[in-house]
């Protein structure tokens, strides 16, 4: 790694990528040590295909009519997204907790190299779970239906998000500092992912729970991918702002979780442990 700041605008971008791009390699070396976490990884997406697709499938009308596994698929890939930013957290709050953290600040490195290293690994190990994800909705009997442009661009939604949600993840993993204490905050995300559209309609739940179900960034990365990949469920009517305009709701809420993590995440790296 780089002895001094460089002093150009430029200089210090190579130097951040140089240093980011080292940790992203540390991140992956983590799979290579501990297979077990990646056969788990790539088998978990599927098995919730299979679980929710016959599960609820047989219980759940679709609004408007149509296949189950087909309402459903787009609601998975928001909710695996959603889910992403978990395991981020734990594995910075145990990286926190071991004392990495601070044997990272007292090298010659960029500020921005560890997070952006959390977060680049953590989207880089996504791919193959979405792809395993994307196979078995095929096996099943999901696909898209308007061709290969919004698929890409459904696809592309679902990586933004996660990208920035994970900055989510490596705040609060280096806000906690325990490991023991972001484990025990796992469960606390499932709340967030069921309380949306990505399972049932969210017409049928009482107004003040619909207006947050609604407003979810799972419901509209879910309608979103609904109205790009032609599935059944697609909002129409009288609907709330972000599931009438999914696709700009995700990219704001994007937006907005960058403009307010990213800082957050680079305050607490460079904070010293308690």
């Amino acid at each position: 790694m780089t002895a001094l700041t460089p002093a150009s605008p430029l200089g210090r971008l190579r130097w951040t990528l140089t240093d980011g791009l080292t940790l992203v390699g540390r991140e992956l070396g983590r799979l290579r040590q501990e297979p077990g976490q990646l056969v788990a990884a790539l088998i978990f997406p599927a098995v919730m295909v299979v679980l929710f697709g016959y599960v609820f499938g047989s219980a759940i009308q679709v609004p408007g009519g149509g296949d189950y596994r087909e309402y459903l698929m787009p609601g998975l890939f928001a909710m695996v997204t959603f889910s992403a930013w978990l395991g981020v957290m734990t594995r910075t709050a145990a990286d926190a907790s071991r004392g990495v953290m601070d044997r990272f600040r007292s090298m010659p490195m960029a500020r921005l190299a560890v997070p952006f290293g959390q977060t680049g690994a953590d989207v880089l190990t996504g791919l193959p779970m979405l792809a395993v994800m994307v196979a078995t909705g095929l096996l099943v009997g999901w696909q898209p239906h308007r061709g290969l442009l919004p698929t890409a661009q459904a696809f592309l939604l679902v990586i933004v998000l996660r990208y920035a949600l994970s900055w989510v993840g490596v705040y609060v993993g280096l806000a906690v500092r325990n490991e023991q204490v972001a484990d025990a905050m796992v469960p606390l995300g499932l709340p967030f992912t069921m309380l949306s559209n990505a399972f049932v309609p969210t017409g049928g739940m009482p107004g003040w729970l619909r207006l947050l179900a609604d407003w979810n960034p799972v419901s509209a990365l879910t309608a979103a991918a609904r109205q790009l990949f032609g599935n059944p469920g697609a909002p129409s009517g009288d609907v709330a702002w972000p599931l009438a305009h999914p696709v700009a709701a995700v990219l704001l809420w994007s937006a907005a979780l960058l403009v307010v993590f990213v800082p957050l995440s680079l305050h607490a790296c460079t904070r010293k442990g308690r």
